[in-house]
């Protein structure tokens, strides 16, 4: 095992290093995003990030370390997590693969998760414990993120989801889809069960995409979005476990997610306004 040192900042140190993943069958590439000068990790909470090589382009490290030494958040522990080219495969809803097949392997992609990567973060850092667990993801990697934190609620905190892939179905259009019985995620928040310590930031951009499936004005991404949320609210959860933001002029794209990061930060860690 190598590890890169691939920056340092005022306040934050990036090391890239790979995981060999037994039940991906390949190397895993994460950048470690690790709060400079802490002594003991284990006071620390970590964020597990998807697609975490989309996070140099934004840059993730400098929106970090600001919000990091200007005293805005406190300090926690990031991981990217780099996707492999089974993407569509690893990430998805491990309860259920797509109608097209897609996200077959989300089931080992938490075996992953649990068995190979928390142990190695774990013992890579020295930190048995950590304060708080929380992830997130991008497109497809919020969906994956969003079904790991709702299927391991004991193991999380909060779940921040950039335009998520709630689309994620069980059927085709052309096979009598139907919204409230066919898209995964709403489904397995309808029969799961209500967890009050956890949270769940929604970022979606009105331009996310131009489908509109149901002819109401309102793109298929911010339906989904706004649905998932009424399904929370039907659990149990209220506006202090819920953060939806929407952005006018969003995208689905990596520069409209690193606009929304520092709020999903400063919502899950701040310390003061900012």
């Amino acid at each position: 095992m190598a590890i890169e040192k691939i920056n340092t900042l005022n306040s934050l140190l990036v090391e890239q290093t790979t995981v060999q993943s037994n039940y991906l069958e390949r190397e895993v590439v994460i950048d470690a995003y690790l709060p400079d000068g802490i002594e003991h990790p284990e006071n620390l909470s970590l964020l597990l990030i998807n697609d975490g090589q989309d996070l140099p382009h934004m840059p993730f490290e400098d929106i970090l370390d600001r919000l990091i030494s200007e005293e805005i958040i406190e300090p926690l522990v990031c991981v990217g997590i780099h996707c492999g080219a089974d993407r569509k495969l690893e990430y998805g809803t491990a309860y259920s693969a797509d109608y097209n097949g897609r996200g077959s392997k989300a089931g080992l992609y938490n075996k992953f998760i649990f068995d190979e990567l928390l142990p190695f973060i774990r013992k890579t850092y020295n930190a048995p414990s950590f304060k708080e667990k929380s992830f997130a993801g991008f497109s497809l990697g919020g969906l994956s993120a969003l079904d790991t934190v709702w299927n391991h609620a004991s193991e999380f905190t909060k779940v921040g989801i950039f335009s998520g892939s709630l689309w994620w179905r069980r059927k085709a259009y052309e096979d009598g889809y139907n919204d409230e019985q066919d898209r995964l995620m709403h489904l397995q928040v309808r029969k799961g069960a209500f967890n009050p310590w956890l949270k769940f930031f929604i970022e979606c951009g009105a331009l996310d995409e131009t489908d509109d499936r149901n002819n109401n004005g309102v793109i298929d991404s911010i339906d989904d979005a706004l649905d998932l949320v009424i399904e929370l609210k039907a659990k149990g959860y209220t506006d202090e476990h819920i953060r939806y933001l929407e952005l006018k002029d969003g995208r689905h794209d990596v520069p409209t997610w690193a606009r929304a990061f520092p709020s999903f930060l400063k919502w899950g860690w701040g310390l003061r306004k900012g």
